[in-house]
């Protein structure tokens, strides 16, 4: 997606293109343009200079969006789940999932409301960054 954005109003880019700059298997990247092209992100130009386009502004696509399109939900366990809810056997009196609950309403709020367009301007994480930059907590 984010080569797309990178190109998004530019002339189209071929699966080929797009399989090597992102090390992905052609054969797989066509079963994920198919999924992206389902949903209106990405578009498909058919000839010799043809390829894939995004089909929508990338200010108007979130994190959130493509997140729950892949993977299904944002929860990190089923109990806190809209769409991926299974009860457990200790709802009523299970104080972690108070702090499960708080997360997943954090993370869904992030990612509604981060689109690819604000994605695309930042840095990758460094190395650095994840062994320094969490609060405490061994292990994570």
């Amino acid at each position: 997606m984010f080569t797309l954005v990178d190109h998004y109003g530019g002339l189209p880019i071929p699966i080929r293109e797009l399989a090597r700059r992102n090390d992905v298997p052609k054969r797989f990247l066509e079963q994920i343009m198919l999924a992206l092209k389902s949903q209106g992100w990405v578009d498909s130009v058919a000839g010799i200079r043809g390829g894939y386009i995004l089909a929508r502004n990338p200010d108007k696509i979130t994190m959130g969006e493509v997140v729950r399109h892949f993977d299904g939900i944002l929860a990190p366990i089923d109990c806190v789940s809209v769409s991926g809810y299974h009860r457990c056997s200790q709802e009523s009196v299970c104080r972690f999932r108070r702090v499960f609950f708080d997360a997943r309403n954090y993370v869904a709020n992030l990612m509604d409301r981060t689109t690819l367009a604000e994605v695309a301007k930042g840095l990758p994480v460094s190395k650095q960054e994840i062994t320094t930059g969490f609060i405490g907590g061994e292990g994570i």
